[in-house]
């Protein structure tokens, strides 16, 4: 029989050697890992959505406000409304403003957006805006998450099926659970350099929908601004499948406030600004199919204002041009209607479409934009920008200011409504 073997003094210094740096490599990987600068309250009952308001209301008086500066839209999601300040992202109840859940991290937050009853907050980190969570709105508990090279400002946008997030060089597609489905414009690999179509380009404008990419981009050794059209989940994330690409023309083709305003399955809205001097030209919306050729052009009595933005609203794209809204037919992008005197996006309720007009909020019928209320809406300190509309129930949202200001019937509640609960102890 062997004799037992028998621990040196070597071997004893060499297993506490061994201990102390495994010891030390996690305190390392903690210390460097998203956890450590996180801080999660999560609700201990999910919320759930309020019953949609049967009619308008009588009166609307501000309920609540809070920061939000990390989105120019209002967000509500599954039963609470949504803001962002700082490296906060905030889910709150609907009626008093009262925190439901909290997500914290060490980093500012580059922008937050909703979909698919998840909140995408997005975050600045050494390499741009390239830390990404998905959150669950209900109850504030984290998802998924992503991170990736990225550009330091990025501007996301939603669709309904994806996430795009473009910054001025660099283009990333998200899907549903955050995996990436396309990367544009730079990349920092270099073997997949050879993939994108065209290198060193300005990307200045993109939007979405389920089945196309259309993006806006300058590139060094083109005349103009070049019009082109992706889709949006190719066999290969790093590897664009173009269905079209073409050099803008017209008044306004190499303006840098060009841009694409809307994107439909077969139509394309693009905005060329127009020129002035002698020879001006009338500002102008250019109709493109899905392939990205020019079928009609539509002017504008106006050029459209640096904060427009266009919003999907039932069989409409509802297109706020910094004075006014101009509803387009969803699937052909043709003119149906323009309301005058509007300060921002509007919102659907009861039926009736809500745009915010000066000391009020103004109902419209979706079919021809005839106006058939009016609500005042007292907005104490209120700077003049953009207002974003939402509704939640009988509440109504106005992003504006760089804060989310809650209205509503102070008489009214909200019915339907699940117990969000009191948040359980904080995750970190």
């Amino acid at each position: 029989m062997l004799a037992p073997e028998r621990r040196t003094r070597a071997d004893v210094i060499t297993a506490a050697a061994i201990a102390v740096v495994v010891v030390i490599a996690v305190v390392v990987a903690w210390v460097s890992s998203d956890a450590a600068g996180t801080e999660s309250v999560v609700a201990d009952r999910p919320a759930g959505p309020p019953v949609a308001a049967g009619e308008l209301p009588g009166e609307l008086q501000e309920l609540w406000r809070a920061p939000d500066t990390a989105t120019t839209r209002a967000l509500t999601s599954e039963g609470v409304a949504v803001t962002g300040e700082g490296g906060t992202v905030t889910g709150h109840d609907l009626r008093t403003g009262a925190q439901v859940w909290r997500y914290t991290r060490d980093l500012p937050l580059c922008g937050v957006e909703a979909q698919f009853g998840m909140v995408i907050a997005v975050y600045r980190s050494d390499r741009g805006c390239s830390e990404t969570t998905m959150i669950s709105a209900a109850d504030g508990r984290r998802r998924t998450a992503r991170s990736s090279y990225m550009d330091d400002q990025v501007r996301l946008s939603v669709d309904g099926t994806y996430v795009v997030a473009q910054g001025p060089r660099r283009l990333e597609v998200w899907r549903s659970d955050l995996v990436r489905t396309l990367e544009y414009g730079y990349v920092d690999a270099k073997e997949n350099w050879k993939t994108q179509p065209r290198q060193g380009c300005d990307l200045r404008s993109a939007a979405s929908s389920p089945s196309r990419l259309v993006v806006l981009e300058r590139c060094p050794d083109d005349p103009s601004n070049r019009l082109t059209v992706l889709a949006p989940a190719p066999k290969d994330d790093n590897v664009p499948e173009e269905y079209g690409s073409r050099i803008l023309e017209g008044p306004g083709a190499d303006s840098p406030d060009a841009r694409v305003v809307a994107v439909s399955d077969n139509r394309i809205a693009v905005y060329q600004p127009g020129t002035a001097g002698p020879d001006p030209a009338a500002p102008r919306l250019t109709i493109f199919d899905a392939k990205g050729t020019p079928i009609v052009v539509q002017e504008l009595s106006a050029p459209l204002d640096e904060t427009s933005t266009a919003t999907r609203i039932g069989s409409a794209v509802l297109v706020f041009t910094g004075n006014s809204v101009i509803a387009l037919q969803a699937g052909t992008f043709e003119p149906l209607w323009t309301a005058a005197d509007a300060l921002g996006t509007p919102a659907l309720m009861a039926d009736r479409l809500l745009i915010p007009v000066p000391g009020a909020i103004a109902a419209l019928d979706p079919a021809d934009g005839a106006e058939v209320a009016r609500i005042p809406v007292d907005r104490p300190g209120y700077g003049g920008g953009p207002i974003s509309l939402a509704v939640l129930g009988n509440t109504v949202f106005e992003q504006r200011d760089g804060q989310l200001v809650a209205l509503g019937d102070p008489d009214a509640a909200d019915t339907g409504e699940a117990d969000t609960g009191r948040p359980a102890k904080p995750l970190r």
